[in-house]
């Protein structure tokens, strides 16, 4: 009986003893993030040129691991800075070392006072998928070397100036890109057309490492950054010409705001074919000519605003756009129709429907006249023209006009006599 409970609690002990060896080489073989050498050295050397007025970043210290300090995210196999989200505030300049930070996917540096030419590195940052460099104080111009895997691009509320260059219409991963709030000038690329990712969804998956929603705001501002949700945002630059036709061929975009440019042209009919669209927004421009009936097609319109621009004619009748408030159509004085109220052109048409067919009816009649009087001078001279060219013709005709004066004077003379005689 001794034995077997002996047995029994050495065998007992046996299994703690396991658990705990296997415990421990659990916790022993769990590998842990060290921060890249490199890397470090080019926060470190980042965080000595800027005012953290609120001390977010003041965990940057070579006492703990730079994996662990706020705002930065690394990878767990290589060790390398993948993410940087500081949305702290933060006053100062981005250093040229930042080029070292070649693995690093995601920046959001969103609603800093950051100043500088920040984007002379983006060549270096191949791998970057998200740039987020919104209400800061960045300025230059936006640079030609994009990384091919960019999915959100938001430079809005900064200072860049100069053109849009064309290699940012390249990505065709891309599908949020907000420079709204700058100086940008010049007119917008044709080749928009090359973001196909917003031409229709992906057969293939996107890159690994796709964010799935972020959301960011400030006083006046927010949005949600989704795959799902294709926004194009341009407005408050100094944008001029007309819009090219490529850009309507973007069927997916789902939020195309203008506004506050200086464009000119007319709205293409192409403009239903964007069925996705929920908010667009034209305002505070010099477009003109009528808005398409096809705009009525966009059923999931939700935001409209074509006010402040030359428009003429009647708003299209459809199911959304008479639902819209009268402000999305002011301050263009030679349109008219639901929803815009008290407007002298429709009512006169309205009003007055007899002038309207008086109209036709003159219409009518002037296209008579003109069609008589064509058809008299043609006639005219085509006759007169043959007996003046051909001598046949005119011998015959004379002879012919002769003999016919010559029998009416005989019938004429003979009727006399006649007369006479009785």
């Amino acid at each position: 009986m001794m034995t077997i409970l002996t047995t029994q609690i050495s065998l007992l002990l046996l299994i703690l003893l396991s658990i705990t060896i296997f415990h421990k080489t659990m916790c022993t073989n769990h590998t842990v993030v060290r921060c890249n050498e490199k890397d470090r050295e080019t926060l470190l050397n980042f965080k000595q040129g800027i005012n953290d007025s609120l001390g977010r970043i003041s965990t940057w210290s070579t006492k703990k691991d730079c994996c662990a300090w706020e705002g930065v995210y690394c990878d767990n196999i290589t060790n390398r800075v993948t993410s940087l989200v500081l949305n702290y505030m933060l006053k100062g300049s981005i250093p040229h070392s930042w080029k070292n930070l070649n693995e690093v996917g995601v920046i959001n540096l969103w609603r800093n006072r950051l100043s500088g030419e920040a984007l002379g590195h983006l060549s270096d940052w191949r791998q970057l998928e998200v740039l987020i460099l919104g209400e800061n104080e960045f300025s230059g111009t936006i640079p030609i070397n994009f990384s091919q895997n960019l999915e959100v691009v938001i430079l809005r509320a900064n200072q860049f100036e100069g053109t849009i260059p064309t290699q940012l219409f390249n990505l065709t991963y891309l599908f949020h890109l907000d420079l709204a709030q700058n100086k940008l000038s010049g007119s917008i690329p044709k080749c928009v057309y090359n973001l196909t990712d917003m031409v229709a969804y992906a057969d293939e998956e996107l890159p690994v490492g796709t964010i799935i929603e972020l959301f960011i705001k400030s006083q006046n501002y927010a949005v949600l950054i989704s795959p799902d949700r294709r926004i194009i945002d341009l407005s408050t630059n100094s944008l001029s010409g007309e819009l090219p036709l490529e850009l309507f061929r973007l069927v997916q975009v789902q939020t195309l705001n203008l506004s506050h440019n200086n464009l000119i042209g007319t709205i293409p009919k192409v403009v239903g074919d964007m069925k996705h669209m929920e908010s667009l927004d034209l305002s505070n421009n010099k477009f003109f000519g009528e808005i398409p009936q096809s705009m009525a097609l966009l059923n999931f319109l939700e935001v409209l605003n074509l006010s402040c621009n030359n428009f003429d004619g009647t708003i299209p009748i459809g199911s959304q756009i008479q639902t819209f408030d009268p402000s999305s159509f002011i301050g263009n004085p030679k349109l008219c129709g639901a929803p815009l109220k008290n407007c002298k052109n429709c009512t006169k048409e309205e009003e007055n429907p007899k002038n309207a067919e008086n109209e036709d009816d003159e219409s009518i009649k002037e296209s008579l006249y003109l069609g008589m009087g064509v058809g008299f001078a043609v006639g005219f001279w085509g006759i007169c023209g043959s007996l003046f060219l051909i001598r046949k013709w005119r011998h015959a005709y004379f002879r012919f006009i002769y003999g016919v004066g010559n029998r009416l004077y005989v019938t004429l003379m003979v009727k006399l006599n006649s007369f006479h005689r009785s």
